[in-house]
């Protein structure tokens, strides 16, 4: 939870015209070696994390793309498990046909299923099938730790960032 909360509020801030997000410029503070050691810390943790997902993924049966996919429509951000070929896009940061494909794939699988959406009939609503539920769930479980460890770095990180 703490996860959603932060990066919910991460991603409502609003970008630079270079496509960067906003804060503190470079010219407005001078970068110190701890500011290094920070950065870096955050990107080999986050490696790290998405390399030990990548490991568990293929072990439950599931590309990291697929992987990917599922936890996002599973874990909707309005609770509702599902989503759509749009919404995906926009939270995975690709090109919606990058998504459309990958959707297809996965459904030929038999990981996905579609239905019509009551808002809007020409759209279509992806859900999990029982076994990318099982497969999911086999990686969310195993990887419980290693998010909360992550969480525990970030936290550290952030509250360096606030003295």
């Amino acid at each position: 939870m703490y996860f959603a909360r932060r990066f919910s509020a991460w991603r409502r801030a609003a970008p630079l015209a270079s496509g960067g997000m906003t804060g503190t410029s470079p010219a407005d503070r001078a970068v110190t070696p701890e500011d290094y050691r920070d950065a870096a810390a955050l990107r080999e943790g986050l490696r790290r994390f998405m390399r030990r997902s990548e490991e568990i993924a293929v072990a439950n049966g599931l590309t990291p793309q697929r992987h990917l996919l599922l936890l996002l429509v599973k874990g909707a951000p309005d609770g509702s498990e599902r989503a759509t070929v749009t919404d995906l896009a926009r939270r995975m940061q690709l090109a919606q046909n990058t998504v459309t494909d990958l959707v297809a794939r996965t459904e030929a699988a038999g990981l996905l299923t579609r239905e019509a959406s009551p808002d809007d009939g020409r759209s279509a609503l992806l859900r999990l099938t029982p076994e990318a539920e099982r497969r999911l769930a086999g990686t969310v479980a195993t990887l419980h730790d290693d998010r909360a460890r992550l969480a525990t770095l970030v936290r550290s990180l952030a509250s360096m960032e606030r003295r």
